[in-house]
Protein backbone atom coordinates (compact mmCIF):
# COMPACT_ATOMS: atom_id res chain seq x y z
CA UNK A 1 0.00 0.00 0.00
CA UNK A 2 1.47 3.37 -1.31
CA UNK A 3 0.49 6.62 1.08
CA UNK A 4 -0.10 10.12 -0.76
CA UNK A 5 -0.81 13.52 0.33
CA UNK A 6 -3.95 15.27 0.05
CA UNK A 7 -3.17 18.42 -1.42
CA UNK A 8 -5.08 21.89 -0.39
CA UNK A 9 -7.80 21.05 -3.04
CA UNK A 10 -8.36 17.86 -1.58
CA UNK A 11 -6.23 16.30 -4.90
CA UNK A 12 -4.57 13.36 -4.65
CA UNK A 13 -2.30 11.33 -7.63
CA UNK A 14 -3.15 8.13 -7.81
CA UNK A 15 0.00 5.95 -8.43
CA UNK A 16 1.53 5.68 -11.66
CA UNK A 17 1.60 1.47 -10.89
CA UNK A 18 -1.88 1.83 -10.07
CA UNK A 19 -2.91 3.90 -13.19
CA UNK A 20 -0.97 1.69 -15.55
CA UNK A 21 -2.61 -1.65 -14.08
CA UNK A 22 -5.96 -0.38 -14.13
CA UNK A 23 -5.43 2.02 -17.49
CA UNK A 24 -6.57 5.03 -16.14
CA UNK A 25 -5.43 8.19 -18.16
CA UNK A 26 -6.50 12.31 -18.54
CA UNK A 27 -9.82 11.97 -19.26
CA UNK A 28 -10.68 9.10 -17.75
CA UNK A 29 -13.70 9.03 -14.64
CA UNK A 30 -13.71 8.11 -11.45
CA UNK A 31 -16.85 6.94 -9.13
CA UNK A 32 -16.13 7.51 -5.26
CA UNK A 33 -18.12 6.09 -2.65
CA UNK A 34 -17.94 6.22 0.91
CA UNK A 35 -18.57 3.23 3.39
CA UNK A 36 -17.96 3.79 6.51
CA UNK A 37 -14.43 5.06 7.03
CA UNK A 38 -13.32 3.21 3.62
CA UNK A 39 -12.96 5.17 0.22
CA UNK A 40 -14.06 3.43 -2.70
CA UNK A 41 -12.78 4.51 -5.72
CA UNK A 42 -14.61 2.82 -9.22
CA UNK A 43 -13.71 3.58 -13.48
CA UNK A 44 -16.55 4.94 -14.47
CA UNK A 45 -15.75 5.28 -18.31
CA UNK A 46 -12.24 4.99 -19.73
CA UNK A 47 -11.61 7.12 -22.34
CA UNK A 48 -9.71 6.39 -25.88
CA UNK A 49 -6.49 8.31 -26.34
CA UNK A 50 -7.25 10.41 -29.61
CA UNK A 51 -4.22 11.61 -32.20
CA UNK A 52 -4.63 15.05 -33.38
CA UNK A 53 -4.38 13.18 -37.21
CA UNK A 54 -8.45 11.43 -36.04
CA UNK A 55 -9.88 14.53 -36.71
CA UNK A 56 -8.36 15.18 -40.10
CA UNK A 57 -10.64 16.03 -43.03
CA UNK A 58 -13.67 16.88 -40.24
CA UNK A 59 -14.85 20.38 -41.37
CA UNK A 60 -14.32 20.89 -44.49
CA UNK A 61 -14.75 24.70 -46.54
CA UNK A 62 -16.04 24.32 -49.86
CA UNK A 63 -16.50 28.00 -50.50
CA UNK A 64 -13.76 29.04 -53.41
CA UNK A 65 -10.40 30.90 -52.98
CA UNK A 66 -7.83 31.20 -49.96
CA UNK A 67 -8.66 30.88 -46.99
CA UNK A 68 -6.94 31.52 -43.54
CA UNK A 69 -7.83 29.59 -40.27
CA UNK A 70 -9.17 33.02 -38.69
CA UNK A 71 -11.64 32.93 -41.85
CA UNK A 72 -13.10 30.21 -40.52
CA UNK A 73 -16.21 29.61 -38.15
CA UNK A 74 -17.12 26.62 -36.91
CA UNK A 75 -20.70 27.91 -35.47
CA UNK A 76 -21.87 29.23 -38.93
CA UNK A 77 -20.10 26.34 -41.14
CA UNK A 78 -22.24 24.25 -38.75
CA UNK A 79 -25.62 26.59 -39.59
CA UNK A 80 -25.14 26.71 -42.93
CA UNK A 81 -24.84 23.01 -42.97
CA UNK A 82 -27.83 22.84 -41.93
CA UNK A 83 -26.65 20.93 -38.70
CA UNK A 84 -27.28 23.80 -36.26
CA UNK A 85 -29.17 21.91 -33.04
CA UNK A 86 -31.58 24.07 -30.51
Amino acid sequence: MQTVTVSEKGQVVIPVQIRRRLGIAPGCQLNFSLEGQVIHVEMKRQVVPSKVDDGFGMLVCKKPGQRQLADFDVAQAMREAGNDRP
